[in-house]
This record gives C-alpha cells, sequence and structure tokens, in this order.
C-alpha cells in the first residue's frame, strides 16, 4: 500500500436558527431510550471530538453498532493547532475508504470485499467475504472545514482537521488559585 491522499467531502453547514437550539418536548423521552439502549451495549449518542457526547438521537445504531467486529478502533487527539483522528484500517486501500464532513460531523466510510477462487480438475473452491464499518465525530465548531485533510498509509488512515485562526485565539488559560 503506497501513502496516498484521500479527497475530503465537504457539505456546507447550515446557518442555526434560535428555534433549533430550544429543547423540544420529546428531549426527555429521547434520553431516556438513549439510557436504554446504551444498557444493551449499543451507542446511541455521537461521539465528539472533545470527548462529550454530543446530544444527536440514533447515531451509529446501526449496521455497523451491531457488528463490532468490522468498527475499526479510531485514536482521536486534539492539539493546538488543531485535531487528528487515526484509524486503523488493516487490510484496505484508499480507494476503499470515504471521508465526508457535512453539518457538524465528520463520517469515515470503508468496505473490503474479498473473493478466493481455486480450480483444480477434484474440486472448486470459492469464498467471498464483505464488510463495511461507519464511524462519525461531532466536530467542534472551531475547525477549519476547508483545510482538513485525509491520508492514507500502511492501513493507517489519518484525519486531521485544523483549528480555525479565530478559534486558537479564542483559547485562554485560566489561573488555579488555592483556596
Amino acid at each position: 500500500m503506497s501513502d496516498a491522499k484521500i479527497p475530503v467531502k465537504i457539505t456546507p453547514k447550515p446557518a442555526a436558527t434560535p428555534q433549533a437550539e430550544l429543547p423540544t418536548a420529546f428531549d426527555h423521552l429521547r434520553r431516556e431510550i438513549d439510557r436504554l439502549f446504551e444498557g444493551f451495549g449499543f451507542g446511541t449518542r455521537l461521539p465528539s471530538l472533545t470527548g462529550r457526547n454530543a446530544d444527536l438521537p440514533w447515531r451509529g445504531f446501526g449496521g455497523a453498532a451491531l457488528m463490532p467486529a468490522l468498527m475499526p478502533a479510531v485514536d482521536v487527539v486534539e492539539q493546538p493547532n488543531g485535531y487528528e483522528i487515526s484509524a486503523e484500517l488493516p487490510g484496505l486501500d484508499a480507494g476503499d475508504v470515504e471521508v465526508k464532513f457535512a453539518n457538524g460531523i465528520l463520517t469515515i466510510k470503508g468496505e473490503k470485499r474479498e473473493e478466493k477462487e481455486q480450480r483444480d480438475k477434484d474440486y472448486y473452491y470459492s469464498e467471498r467475504r464483505f464488510g463495511s464499518f461507519h464511524r462519525s465525530f461531532a466536530v467542534p465548531d472551531g475547525v477549519d472545514a476547508e483545510k482538513i485533510e485525509a491520508n492514507f498509509a500502511k492501513g493507517v488512515l489519518s484525519v486531521r482537521l485544523p483549528k480555525s485562526a479565530a478559534a486558537r485565539q479564542n483559547e485562554k488559560k485560566i489561573e488555579v488559585k488555592a483556596a
């Protein structure tokens, strides 16, 4: 496998409306249902790059959540200039992986297809295996979407999400005082 850049598809985020920020009458019910499914081992909330769960219902409750063997291991690291997501994808090539960013959500999808066939005068052997996965992450507002990069090398996908200049300037160190 060679070093290859993977294109990142970016869909512009629609402007937020004040009504979209307000809780609805069903928020309490949704949280209760989330807790119910989390008790069975099905993640229903979308992991965030900041370590907090995004309050988006039913993300991850799909084919990938029901087949954990196909779910790749992912590391998320915050650095001073941005975030980096690394996913181990052994056996895949850059063409088997898709990275999308839309509405503040980064999604990594992949599919592996393997076919073996052997013919001999006494037997015929054929085996096919297919599998796909997807992982989605809520991305903080301070990420510069136009500069997101994805690279694939030696079975590892690295996605860099740089912080915008405004987000880096808005960071403030708070002094901790002894009581």
